[in-house]
């Protein structure tokens, strides 16, 4: 029988579950990507306990868990970037075991509806450019190539991304 699948704000009391749910889909899907180092670089980085709570005690940030039944099964988080009318889709995440099944589709479509009600018109975000899977999943929900970037990101580790935008008018 197929779960229960809903979104919902992250709390406080899902940090520890959605830290180790981090590591868990990083550690399934980016080896072959960016390697073991750098994922523990970057897990440190960016789902230290402190630093998701820090995040979720900020205006103009969004943490959103996808919940499967008492599960928590993929997350995303979004912000207002301070340029005019922009919001960036920075996380955005689901268990291997329930991809294919439209929940990430669902969590850009509720990143967009944020977006509109916080005035903006566009969502952006960065790709790793080895992750095909998530580039088609991107453009097959309306994003487009729009640039690449090559980031230093501190402990010799880069991020090579694409940069992808997509319209959040109307036709959500």
């Amino acid at each position: 029988m197929e779960k229960d699948f809903r979104i919902a704000p992250v709390t406080q009391a899902d940090v520890e579950n959605l830290v180790e749910l981090a590591r868990e889909i990083w550690f399934a899907h980016y080896p072959a990507l960016i390697g073991i180092a750098q994922i523990e670089y970057m897990l440190a980085q960016r789902y230290d306990v402190e630093v998701v709570r820090g995040e979720l005690g900020r205006d103009g940030i969004w943490w959103d868990k996808l919940m499967a039944g008492d599960e928590m099964a993929g997350f995303a988080s979004y912000f207002l970037t301070g340029v005019p009318g922009e919001m960036k889709l920075d996380k955005l995440y689901v268990h291997p075991r329930h991809q294919r099944r439209g929940h990430g589709g669902r969590m850009i479509a509720r990143t967009c509806e944020i977006a509109r009600k916080s005035g903006c018109s566009r969502l952006v975000l960065a790709v790793n450019k080895g992750n095909r899977g998530a580039i088609d999943a991107y453009l097959k929900h309306g994003f487009r190539m729009a640039g690449s970037v090559v980031k230093d990101i501190g402990g010799g580790f880069v991020m090579d991304d694409y940069v992808m935008v997509k319209s959040v008018m109307g036709d959500e």
